[in-house]
């Protein structure tokens, strides 16, 4: 990862001064807030897209470039505040969530605050075609997200639904990182919509990396089976289900429903799911999806900026959390 900052090293700089002053408010709370938030920033893999992205199609990167990143940002924290509260979490990255420091409204409210700062911060620079593109990401994450709670109460997800839901919840943002960015520097539709596609992709592999987090024993900030607690149907248990014979599928969903809040209970599905083969297979279909991306990548010239974009794409199908 170091690898790859150090090609953009002031673009990242540069954009943590601007998503700093992005936030910014004249309300004490709010910016205590900020504070708080610009404090404990993860890993900063979409900011990264974004800038790289638009590295692709322009070596001095402009202002419009910054706020793309900036906008993405905002858009990412804002649905992480938001999903705290709907998964009433204590934790995010480690550290106190924001609901529980200062309670689900205040959560709210500052999710609500990230999400116009966001919006302002595009129409107010004109900066309409990102402002699109973003706001296209908005609707499928949410459209993601409800269609997962639709078929999470039936236990009925097919493979096919599976991956639809992961387009538009996680794929859609990272793939709007790359389309903004790509916009941002090059103006052109057609490589604005290839950057897109390359980024739906990583976007897909990434959350397959996600959910096999949830098999193994690596410490990644979360429990090992959170995944079959919160009854998501993730790829390694889908698998699993269509390739179980009528008694064993039927007993895993029995688990799944009734019993999945008991420990042992759990690491009796995911053990089913590790001699099944569903790892092994999500894996595969993650690798795919790694090599897909890289394919649209091989179609623009190389270069270090190329070079570090692949490996990006790499370190989030390799990451150990």
């Amino acid at each position: 990862m170091e690898d790859i900052k150090r090609l953009i090293r002031k673009e990242l700089q540069d954009f943590e001064l601007k998503f700093a002053d992005a936030v910014k408010s004249h309300v004490p709370l709010l910016d205590r807030i900020m504070h708080y938030i610009v404090k404990r920033k993860g890993k900063q893999i979409r900011p990264m897209f974004v800038l790289l992205s638009a590295r692709m199609f322009q070596s001095d990167l402009q202002e419009g470039t910054y706020r793309a990143a900036a906008l993405v940002e905002l858009l990412h924290t804002a649905t992480l505040v938001h999903d705290d509260v709907v998964d009433d979490a204590n934790e995010r990255r480690g550290f106190f969530s924001i609901n529980a420091l200062w309670k689900n409204k205040v959560a709210v409210l500052v999710g609500d605050y990230l999400l116009s700062k966001g919006l302002l911060l595009s129409l107010n620079n004109h900066d309409y075609r990102t402002l699109q593109i973003l706001s296209e990401a908005v609707k499928e994450m949410s459209e993601g997200e409800l269609l997962q709670f639709e078929k999470t109460r039936k236990l009925d997800i097919k493979e096919d639904i599976y991956f639809e839901i992961i387009r538009r919840k996680t794929a859609s943002l990272l793939a709007s990182a790359c389309a903004a960015g790509a916009w941002s520097a090059s103006g052109n539709d057609v490589d604005t919509e290839h950057m897109r596609l390359f980024g739906e992709k990583v976007g897909i592999a990434f959350q397959i990396k996600d959910d096999l987090f949830d098999y193994g024993s690596d410490n990644v900030g979360k429990p090992t089976g959170i995944d079959i607690r919160e009854k998501k149907m993730t790829l390694p248990l889908i698998y699993t289900l269509q390739h179980a014979t009528t008694e064993t599928r039927r007993h895993i969903i029995y688990i799944v429903k009734n019993h999945n809040t008991d420990k042992d209970k759990v690491n009796e599905v995911i053990n089913i799911v590790k001699n099944s083969g569903g790892i092994e297979y999500a894996h595969q279909q993650m690798l795919q999806y790694r090599d897909e991306a890289l394919h649209i990548l091989y179609q623009f010239p190389e270069s270090d900026i190329r070079q570090g974009l692949e490996q990006l794409v790499r370190f989030t199908t390799d990451r150990k959390f």
